[in-house]
C-alpha cells in the first residue's frame, strides 16, 4: 500500500479553517475495516500533499515505485492511496508504464478521515480485496471508489464532492465490489504500456472557449511548450484564429494534437472554418476519445519515450479508440 496523502489522509485544521493531508501511512492502513485472509499489507509512505499540488514528475516518482514493488516476487498487488483531484491522471500514467500485469488500484476518499461519514476505509478495504484478486491480473491501473473500479484510461471524475462521483462514460465501469466478492464486467480493450525512464513535463493544455483567441497557444509554444493539447469545441474543433496560430505552430517543430472539451465522444476532422478540417491540414493530431487531461498524460510519456511527431501519430491510432 503506498500512501500519497488526498483527502482519505487528511483532517481539518480548525485553528486555520482548513482540510490538510495529515495522516501517516500507517494510520490510514489501520482504518481498513476487514483485511481479506492471507494478505499481509506492507505500507510505502511516499509523500503526504494535497492532490491538488501532484506534479507530473511527483507522479512519475510514484510510479517508479510502483514497478518497484510490483517487481517483488512476493508483492501480488499495489494499493495507491491519493487524492482525487488528480486520481485518473496519476492511474492513467501508472498504467501506460507498469512492468507486469499484477494488478494495481488507485483509491482515496471525497470526505476526510474525520468526517463521521468517512467514505475512505471501505474504498481502502474494497480496494485490497481488488488488488489480492485474481481476477485483477492483467486489468492496468484502475480506480476503485464507491464500489466501482474503473480502467485508469477511461475513468474521470464527475463531480466535486460526492462520493459516487467516478465514472467512465464512453466505455463503461469494469467491474464492482459487492461485499467480499469482486465481480469483472468488461476488459479493457484499449490498454498499451512504453518502456519510458522519463517523461516530459512541458505539454500544455488549452481550452478552447466562445470567442477565444490566439494568445494563449501562441504564449504556450513560445515559453517552452513541447507539445500543446487543445480541448477543442464539439469533434474537436477551433476557431480561424487558433487555426492559423496553430499551422504556424507546427511548421515552427512543436506538436499539437485535440481532444474534445465534451465529456463523451471522439474527436473526428469534420468542419471547415477553423474546425476539425482545418487542424488536420494545419498538421494537429486527433486523440480519438482521450480526454484533455489524459490526452496530455499519453503525449508527456511519448515524447519521454523520445519519439516523433509521426511516431506519436501511429501510436495514438493504436491507443485513443
Amino acid at each position: 500500500m503506498i500512501t500519497t496523502g488526498g483527502t482519505i489522509a487528511s483532517r481539518r485544521i480548525d485553528a486555520e479553517d482548513h482540510v490538510i493531508a495529515s495522516v501517516a501511512g500507517q494510520q490510514v492502513r489501520d482504518a481498513i475495516q476487514d483485511i481479506p485472509r492471507n494478505v499481509d499489507i506492507r505500507v510505502d509512505d511516499f509523500i503526504n500533499i494535497v492532490s491538488c499540488a501532484m506534479t507530473l514528475p511527483i507522479a512519475f516518482d510514484l510510479v517508479q515505485r510502483i514497478n518497484i514493488h510490483l517487481a517483488k516476487e512476493d508483492c501480488v498487488g499495489v494499493v495507491v492511496t491519493h487524492g482525487t483531484d488528480t486520481m485518473e491522471e496519476s492511474a492513467y500514467l501508472a498504467d501506460l508504464l507498469l512492468v507486469n500485469d499484477k494488478p494495481v488500484v488507485f483509491t482515496g476518499a471525497q470526505r476526510s478521515a474525520d468526517d463521521p461519514a468517512r467514505d475512505g476505509p471501505r474504498n481502502l478495504t474494497d480496494a485490497i480485496r481488488l488488488a489480492a484478486s485474481p481476477l485483477a491480473v492483467g486489468l492496468g491501473a484502475v480506480v476503485l471508489m464507491e464500489q466501482h473500479f474503473h480502467a485508469a484510461r477511461d475513468v474521470t471524475k464527475s463531480h466535486t464532492s460526492r462520493v459516487d462521483a467516478f465514472v467512465s462514460r464512453n466505455h463503461g465501469k469494469l467491474g464492482e465490489i459487492d461485499g467480499d466478492t469482486v465481480s469483472v464486467s468488461r476488459l479493457p480493450a484499449l490498454r498499451k504500456t512504453f518502456a519510458a525512464k522519463a517523461i516530459e513535463p512541458r505539454v500544455d493544455l488549452i481550452r478552447m472557449v466562445l470567442g477565444c483567441d490566439d494568445r494563449l497557444i501562441r504564449y504556450a509554444a513560445a515559453s517552452g511548450a513541447k507539445a500543446i493539447v487543445l480541448e477543442g469545441f464539439g469533434r474537436g474543433n477551433a476557431n480561424p484564429i487558433v487555426a492559423k496560430a496553430i499551422e504556424e505552430i507546427i511548421v515552427g517543430g512543436i506538436p499539437v494534437f485535440v481532444a474534445s472539451r465534451c465529456g463523451e465522444g471522439r474527436v473526428l476532422p469534420i468542419y471547415g472554418g477553423g474546425g476539425g478540417k482545418d487542424l488536420l491540414r494545419a498538421g494537429v493530431v486527433f486523440g480519438g476519445d482521450l480526454t484533455g487531461p489524459k490526452l496530455r498524460i499519453l503525449i508527456s510519456v511519448l515524447l519521454g519515450v523520445g519519439m516523433s511527431p509521426e511516431e506519436m501519430r501511429r501510436e495514438l491510432a493504436a491507443v485513443c479508440g
